[in-house]
């Protein structure tokens, strides 16, 4: 299959997880033999064209014209892509489908799509409704309004949990079946071979302290600020601790408030985004991996922590919440509970017997179901399926024009015999006429 793949971001231009499964499963496509295009934005000086482990490489730059907020930025960005797109069509030739990810690219695809009749596959990562607790104000309704239309105009959809799946139908009365549930994969080698680094690790805290750990984007869905308010209940029990947060975001500056409030600001260090080498890193020098989402389709650092080897703790939403089971490959709180958040990460600081029980379970669980080649066998599936489904609406079509043509001339046959008047010998063609 000739494969389009549509993304505001694709490594090392990383904002959130969508560049990541992007690129495993760009790459992962290449490997079974499918030829995979990206188009994604030209962030900084990174090349326009460049090939990445067999993946074609397509970076666009917006307009030279300064937009004056973020969805007129992003409408500008869907302009180029499209250019782009048609650019690549009309030299390399039609594509098999497009892979739209998430709203952000949704009028490049649908443009596409109408141009060249190229169906679409969709991955919806996660809902404007789910990240605001609802929809409160006219961006937000936009928003929601063109994640609806990228629902509407593909012909399958993938999202990365059943919660999401439960999510997109009572949104957006999406038939139950076109809608399939692949979760996100991770590389399962990512961490072989990585030992402790104890200079590394010093950079961050003593020795004798223990690592609360966090990655990811600093924003209010993500929880942190129940971390925040769990760690005096956790110091009180567990004296030698510190709290790592490693990620950028527009809530930095009121967690650093929210630290300096609550008095545990000598106890938590904000590393800002990490590249992959200091992240592979962190995972081996920190504790106990906690991600406290009040809102999560997914979650891939949850499998980041549980393939490290750490014991793994997280909230009872969403993706997370299908995740991980609760003692058996990881511990679980209720969203949003900051006492329970703190019992289930004092269990793992003094059970240890637990933790070697939970940390075996869980490296086993994710090699098993999350691994890169899984999770592209189903996707390549959805292709089919997305491609087989136009193929059959087309036949569908051309069939019931040939029933209707044949139903047509028997119309007509019948209607001519019934005319005909019962003579031996001689035909009056001018009545015949008159029923033809």
């Amino acid at each position: 299959m000739k494969i389009l793949m549509l993304t505001w971001e694709y490594p090392p231009n990383i904002v959130g997880g969508i560049a990541r499964v992007v690129q495993g499963l760009s790459t992962n496509l290449v490997k079974k033999g499918h030829e995979v295009h990206v188009i994604t934005y030209q962030e900084g000086n990174l090349k326009a064209e460049e090939i990445d482990e067999g993946v074609y490489i397509h970076r666009v730059k917006n307009y030279m014209i300064n937009p004056t907020n973020f969805t007129e930025w992003i409408m500008q960005l869907n302009f180029s892509m499209a250019e782009r797109a048609i650019s690549l069509i009309n030299k390399t030739g039609k594509f098999d489908l497009v892979h739209a990810h998430d709203w952000l690219v949704q009028y490049a695809a649908k443009t596409i799509k109408h141009g060249f009749d190229i169906p679409i596959t969709a991955t919806i990562h996660a809902l404007e409704s789910g990240r605001q607790r609802g929809i409160h104000t006219e961006l937000q309704r936009y928003i929601n309004d063109v994640e609806w239309l990228l629902s509407y105009e593909s012909q399958e959809i993938i999202c990365n949990s059943y919660f999401m799946k439960q999510e997109i139908q009572s949104l957006f009365g999406v038939p139950y079946e076109k809608v399939s549930v692949i979760a996100n994969g991770i590389n399962v080698d990512k961490f072989d071979g990585v030992e402790r680094d104890w200079a590394f690790r010093r950079h961050y805290a003593a020795d004798n302290e223990k690592i609360l750990f966090f990655a990811g984007r600093l924003v209010p869905e993500k929880g942190i600020q129940v971390l925040f308010e769990a760690f005096n209940k956790i110091k009180q029990n567990y004296n030698d601790v510190k709290i790592v947060i490693a990620g950028n975001g527009g809530y930095m500056d009121e967690l650093r408030q929210k630290a300096y409030d609550l008095g545990i600001a000598p106890h938590v260090y904000f590393t800002g985004r990490l590249n992959d080498e200091q992240i592979i890193k962190m995972y081996k020098a920190v504790d106990v991996a906690v991600f406290p989402s009040t809102y999560e389709p997914f979650g891939i650092v949850a499998l980041e922590g549980m393939l490290s080897g750490n014991p793994t703790v997280v909230s009872d939403v969403g993706g997370l919440n299908e995740i991980i089971r609760h003692g058996i490959d990881g511990m679980k709180s209720y969203a949003g509970n900051a006492n329970s958040l703190a019992d289930s990460i004092l269990e793992v600081l003094f059970n240890k017997k637990l933790v070697k029980q939970i940390t075996a379970c869980a490296v086993k669980k994710v090699k098993e179901e999350y691994s890169w080649d899984l999770i592209t066998n189903k996707t390549i599936k959805i292709y089919e399926k997305t491609i087989g489904d136009r193929k059959v609406v087309e036949a569908s079509t051309e069939e019931l024009i040939k029933e209707e043509i044949k139903e047509t001339v028997k119309r007509r046959a019948k209607k001519s015999k019934m005319a005909i008047p019962e003579r031996k010998n001689e035909v009056d063609f001018g009545e015949l006429n008159a029923y033809a």
